[in-house]
C-alpha cells in the first residue's frame, strides 16, 4: 500500500523535467532564429562594404594600383601584373631546378604530382607582364599583354591607372582579340597616358574593320607603330595611306611603321606610296612578307626619285605659294620713317618692355634739325642701337643678322646629337642595336624641326610642260622581304637607288635628309645574283651605316 502512493506520487513529477526541456528546446529554437535574423542584417565581421573605384587615388605602381582598382569593381578574378622574364635570367634558375629534385623527394608522390600540375597551369594564366626600370624597381617602362582577351571592363580600368605611370614608354598586345569598339576605347587611352609613351604595338589582332589609321590620327603622338599579323589587305594599307598624308594633312609624329605579314598586294603598295608622297617624318618602313609584285613595287621605287605631280597638287601647290607671298608681303618692312618707327614701339610692347622714353628720344630726334640737335640725336641713335642689342633677335623683320646667327647655332646642335650618339656606339655592339642607335639619331632631327615645310613647296623641275617634285629623301629603312617581286621591279629600285645616291653626294648641308640607306629586297622572285641585284647591293653596301662601321672597325683593329 505503501508502495502504490509512492509510485502515484512520482509519476506526476517525472514529466516535468521532460516539459522544462521541451520549452527549453523551443525557446533555444527561438534564440538561434532572432540570432540568425541580427546576423543577416549586420555585415560579416571582417568584411567591408565593396568601395567605390571613383575614389581611389594611384600611387604609381602598377601591381598594387590595378589589384586595387579590380577588388573596387567587383573583378575577383582578375590577371596578376608580373615582372617579364628575361633571357638573361634563363640561365639563374639551373641552380634552383637541381635542388628541387632532392626536396620533392622527401614529399608525397600526391602532393608533387597536384604541384607539378598546378605549376604547368600557371603558365597560362592571364598575365600582365611589366618591365620595370632599372633605377627605379616599381617604375614600370614597358607593358606586356599576350594571348587573352582584353575587354572594356579591363579597359576601363587601365584608363584609371595608367596615367600615373609617370615612365611608361610602350604597350604591347599581342593576340588579346580586339575589336573595333575595343580599339576605340584603348586609342582614346593613349591620350591621358604619361608623354614618355612612344611605342605601341598590336600584333595578331585582325579587325574586320581594318581600322588601324585610328591609331595614325592628327593628334596621336605614338612615334613607332608595329601592325604585324593583323590580316591587313588592300582596303586597309588605303586607310594607312591617307593616315600618312593627304593633300592637306600629313602625320608629322611617326617615325617607323611595322606592317609585315599582312595581305597587303599592289593595290595596297601604291597607297602607301600615296602617302610617302607628302609624308616626310617617316624614316622606317617594313613591308616584309606580303604580297606585293612588280606593280607595287614600281609605285614605291617611284617615290624614291622625282615624281611628277597630279593636276590637284599643282592647284594646291599654286594655291601654297600665293598664301605664301602674302604672308611674305605683309611681314616686310615699309620704305617709310613713320613706319620704321611705328614698328619699333610696338615690338617692345609686345615683348613686355617699357620703352616710352626710347620713343620720346625718336621724335624729337626728327624734329629737331639743328648741328647741336644732330649732335645729340648721334648719341640717342647710338642709345637706341645698344638697347635694340639688348632686346635680342625676333625684335623687327629688319633684324636679320641675329636671326641667322640663332638658325647657325640650331643647326650646329643638330649636327652634334649624331657625333654624340657615335661617340657612344663605341665598342663591341650587336647590329639591332647599332640600327636603333641610328633611328633615335634621325628621329630626334625630325623632333626638333620647329616647323616643317609643306613638301609641295619644295623646289621643282619643269619638264615637258609638267611638274616634277623631288623624291622622299627622308625615308631611310625599306624592308620588301619575302613579296613577289621580279627583275622588272627590281630595275625601278636601281633608278631610285642611283638618284639617292647622286643627291647624297651633292649635300650641301649637315641638315639636309640622308635619303635611303638601308633596302631588302631578298626572298623575292629573282636571281640574287641577276646583275640588277648586283648594282643595287654595290650602291647600297657603302651607305649601310652599320656594315660601314663594322669594316671601320675592322681596319682599326688591323
Amino acid at each position: 500500500m505503501s508502495s502504490e502512493p509512492s509510485a502515484t506520487g512520482t509519476s506526476p513529477r517525472t514529466p516535468r523535467p521532460g516539459a522544462q526541456k521541451s520549452s527549453g528546446a523551443v525557446t533555444k529554437k527561438g534564440d538561434r532564429a532572432a540570432k540568425d535574423k541580427t546576423a543577416s542584417a549586420l555585415p560579416p565581421v571582417g568584411e567591408e562594404e565593396p568601395k567605390n573605384p571613383e575614389e581611389y587615388q594611384c600611387t604609381g605602381v602598377l601591381e598594387t594600383d590595378f589589384a586595387e582598382l579590380c577588388t573596387r569593381s567587383g573583378y575577383t578574378d582578375f590577371p596578376k601584373v608580373v615582372t617579364r622574364p628575361r633571357a638573361q635570367q634563363s640561365s639563374v634558375p639551373s641552380a634552383s631546378l637541381t635542388e628541387k629534385p632532392a626536396q620533392d623527394d622527401q614529399r608525397l608522390s600526391a602532393s608533387c604530382s597536384q604541384n607539378s600540375l598546378e605549376s604547368k597551369y600557371v603558365f597560362f594564366r592571364p598575365t600582365i607582364q611589366v618591365e620595370l626600370e632599372q633605377e627605379d624597381s616599381k617604375a614600370v617602362k614597358e607593358i606586356y599583354i599576350r594571348g587573352w582577351k582584353v575587354e572594356d571592363r579591363i579597359l576601363g580600368i587601365f584608363s584609371k591607372c595608367l596615367p600615373s605611370l609617370s615612365q611608361l614608354q610602350a604597350i604591347n598586345l599581342w593576340k588579346v582579340g580586339l575589336t573595333d569598339k575595343t580599339l576605340t576605347t584603348f586609342i582614346a587611352l593613349l591620350p591621358l597616358c604619361s608623354s614618355t609613351l612612344r611605342k605601341v604595338s598590336l600584333e595578331g589582332n585582325p579587325i574586320p574593320e581594318q581600322s588601324f589609321n585610328k591609331l595614325m590620327g592628327l593628334d596621336s603622338t605614338i612615334v613607332h607603330l608595329s601592325l604585324r599579323n593583323n590580316n591587313i589587305n588592300n582596303h586597309g594599307a588605303q586607310l594607312l595611306g591617307q593616315a600618312l598624308s593627304t593633300l592637306h594633312n600629313s602625320n608629322r609624329t611617326l617615325v617607323s611603321l611595322n606592317l609585315a605579314f599582312n595581305h597587303i598586294g599592289d593595290e595596297g603598295a601604291g597607297y602607301i606610296a600615296d602617302g610617302l608622297r607628302l609624308n616626310r617624318s617617316l624614316l622606317w618602313l617594313s613591308l616584309a612578307h606580303n604580297r606585293i609584285q612588280d606593280k607595287g613595287a614600281l609605285k614605291l621605287a617611284e617615290v624614291l626619285h622625282p615624281f611628277e605631280l597630279t593636276h590637284r597638287e599643282v592647284v594646291e601647290r599654286r594655291r601654297l605659294l600665293l598664301v605664301k607671298g602674302t604672308q611674305e608681303r605683309s611681314r616686310s618692312p615699309s620704305s617709310s620713317r613713320y613706319g620704321d618707327s611705328k614698328a619699333d614701339r610696338e615690338k617692345p610692347q609686345t615683348l613686355g618692355i617699357s620703352n616710352i622714353a626710347l620713343v620720346d628720344k625718336q621724335e624729337k630726334m626728327q624734329s629737331l634739325k639743328a648741328p647741336k640737335g644732330l649732335g645729340k640725336k648721334k648719341e640717342k641713335s647710338g642709345e637706341v642701337v645698344k638697347r635694340e642689342e639688348k632686346l635680342g633677335p625676333g625684335q623687327s623683320p629688319t633684324q636679320g643678322t641675329p636671326k641667322k646667327e640663332d638658325a647657325t647655332k640650331a643647326g650646329k646642335g643638330k649636327v652634334t646629337i649624331p657625333e654624340q650618339k657615335m661617340s657612344k656606339g663605341k665598342g663591341t655592339k650587336m647590329a639591332a642595336k647599332e640600327k636603333r642607335s641610328i633611328l633615335l639619331e634621325s628621329e630626334q632631327l625630325v623632333v626638333e624641326a620647329t616647323e616643317m615645310v609643306n613638301p609641295l613647296l619644295e623646289p621643282v623641275e619643269h619638264r615637258d610642260g609638267k611638274v616634277f617634285l623631288p623624291g622622299n629623301k627622308v625615308l631611310l629603312h625599306l624592308n620588301l622581304l619575302r613579296n613577289q617581286i621580279t627583275e622588272v621591279g627590281l630595275e625601278g629600285f636601281l633608278t631610285a637607288v642611283q638618284y639617292q645616291v647622286q643627291v647624297s653626294k651633292s649635300r650641301t648641308s649637315s641638315k639636309a635628309p640622308l635619303g635611303l640607306l638601308w633596302l631588302s629586297l631578298a626572298k623575292n622572285r629573282f636571281d640574287p645574283q641577276c646583275q640588277t641585284h648586283i648594282m643595287i647591293q654595290e650602291l647600297m653596301l657603302p651607305r649601310d651605316p652599320v656594315k660601314a662601321k663594322a669594316r671601320e672597325e675592322e681596319a682599326a683593329a688591323t
